[in-house]
């Protein structure tokens, strides 16, 4: 009788662990799919913002134009130039000048490329992808997506009278794989390992780290950080 009482209380803290269990991580999986909306959102509300400036810009373009005839009429070649330069500088801010031969690719780097750029980081962006490829245009977008969102939130931390703040990105095909290489200066002046700089990011950024290493796993793929002193780099590689 005893111990058929203690197998009855065993099983049931088995039962009552498992069940907690199943409901801890049906609370993260909700928690998860939140904060993948709310990123989609703030993606989307960045490209739409774009294209409502491109719009903006085009509806201005015959007024722009009447105002360099009135320059050119006047023979006012500083005011000219002066005008010109900053019109090519607002169109430079808003074009989606990225062209990877995927769109939603396209925009996602281009607003992403474009916010940086306003925070005064440098960028230089190197990406070309395949039209066919395994992973979808939502998880490629979302990786790359969390990878510059970091990598800006990193290049901001940085002064920027003190050191150089720089971003660097390169998407291409790499022994049959799609390769994904981002790369961006830290304020970090030693070397951490990179489970405490990955345990140390909270809240959405957290869920951003473990987001990538979902998507990569799910795919079969391979992800690396690298930590090094003012430089923290990620390498992703997704079969093709």
């Amino acid at each position: 009788m005893l111990i058929k009482l203690l197998l009855v209380i065993i099983i049931s803290s088995l039962v009552s662990v498992l069940l907690t269990l199943f409901i801890l991580c049906k609370r993260y999986e909700q928690k998860l799919e939140k904060f993948q909306d709310s990123i989609i959102k703030k993606q989307r509300d960045e490209v739409q913002n774009i294209y409502q400036t491109m719009r903006a810009w085009r509806h201005d373009y015959h007024n722009h134009m009447q105002a360099i005839k009135a320059l050119l009429e006047m023979n006012k070649k500083d005011e000219l130039s002066e005008y010109l330069d900053n019109l090519e500088k607002d169109l430079d801010s808003i074009d989606i000048a990225i062209r990877t031969g995927n769109v939603g690719l396209d925009a996602i780097l281009s607003s992403k490329v474009s916010i940086a750029r306003k925070n005064n980081i440098e960028v230089n962006c190197t990406a070309k992808v395949p039209e066919d490829m395994k992973i979808s245009d939502v998880h490629l977008c979302a990786v790359v997506g969390n990878l510059m969102d970091n990598a800006i939130e990193a290049c901001e931390k940085i002064p920027a009278d003190s050191e150089p703040r720089f971003i660097r990105v390169y998407i291409g095909l790499f022994k049959s794989q799609l390769y994904i290489s981002v790369t961006n200066s830290t304020r970090e002046k030693q070397r951490r390992r990179i489970s405490e700089l990955v345990t140390s990011k909270l809240g959405e950024h957290g869920f951003g780290l473990r987001r990538i290493d979902k998507i990569v796993e799910q795919y079969n793929g391979y992800i690396n950080r690298k930590n090094e002193p003012g430089v923290f780099a990620t390498e992703v590689m997704l079969p093709l």
